[in-house]
């Protein structure tokens, strides 16, 4: 008796130290993702504050920001119109004969803004310049942190927030808005052509163009606005400040390059389902 409750202490001992070891490694882990996530958002409004000050936007930083746009959204345009005339044929046209079928034809409009619109629009927007633009950054980034260009900069009066960051972190803003309004509206338009063509939807445009804005409310231009832009900027914060935190030289920058890309995905979708929460219910 005595033996198996010595045996049943000893085990309460060691189930008790891994349960404490266990929750201050959550905790760690916690406090440091909350460290973060600090740190990104006084980037981030770091950058806007010094984007909205047009002396910041020197000719240098106003040709970093051309040459990233012209990366990031002018070149995913051909992609992203392909994914729209996809994303149009196989949601808008299904929907389209869905709702005929049930009788629900009026509510086509409130649908397809919420499927499209709200939420597949932004969403594959960022989604495109993650794996394009994010990993350009953190790429072009780290090399040069690692090549010792930061330095030089650095040593010559130039600080890189408002040099290397801000250009990146904006143009990324900017393409993700473009971008996603160009795929909601091929994705309406190859929908509605491809339904009208194969038969199956009403072929007069008026008619579906005003279910379509029948459906939209303010609140979807703030949401549409939210999510492309915040993941966007977040994007670039974090590419930027991995890339620049490349340490051991050049064989650093693949591991730094998945990490920003793991964490941008996150913070995409953590942005996406926080603003739709906080938007629609």
């Amino acid at each position: 008796m005595n033996l198996s409750l010595t045996r049943l202490a000893q085990w309460t001992g060691r189930a008790a130290r891994t349960f404490r070891l266990s929750a201050a490694g959550i905790g760690g882990v916690v406090s440091r993702q909350l460290g973060d996530l600090r740190y990104i958002a006084a980037v981030v409004g770091t950058i806007l504050f010094l984007g909205a000050q047009p002396r910041q936007w020197r000719r240098t930083v106003r040709k970093v920001f051309a040459r990233q746009f012209l990366a990031f959204g002018v070149e995913s345009v051909r992609f992203v119109l392909v994914l729209a005339v996809l994303a149009g044929i196989s949601i808008v046209v299904q929907l389209d004969v869905w709702t005929g079928k049930l009788g629900q034809s009026q509510k086509l409009g409130p649908i397809l803004v919420a499927v499209v619109a709200r939420e597949l629009g932004p969403l594959f927007a960022n989604f495109v310049l993650i794996v394009r633009g994010g990993s350009s950054i953190a790429t072009e980034l780290g090399l040069m942190k690692a090549g010792g260009e930061v330095r030089v900069l650095e040593a010559q009066g130039i600080e890189p927030l408002p040099f290397l960051v801000m250009p990146r972190a904006l143009a990324m803003a900017l393409s993700a808005f473009c971008l996603a309004v160009i795929f909601v509206v091929m994705a309406f338009a190859s929908g509605f052509g491809f339904g009208a063509l194969i038969g199956q939807t009403n072929p007069d445009p008026s008619v579906f163009i005003n279910s379509v804005f029948k459906a939209v409310h303010p609140f979807d231009a703030i949401g549409f606005l939210v999510k492309c832009l915040i993941p966007a900027l977040l994007t670039g914060v974090i590419c930027c400040a991995d890339g620049l935190s490349v340490d051991g030289g050049a064989t650093g920058v693949p591991l730094v390059v998945k990490k920003a890309l793991a964490r941008s995905l996150g913070a995409l979708f953590l942005t996406s389902v926080t603003v739709s929460l906080l938007t629609y219910t």
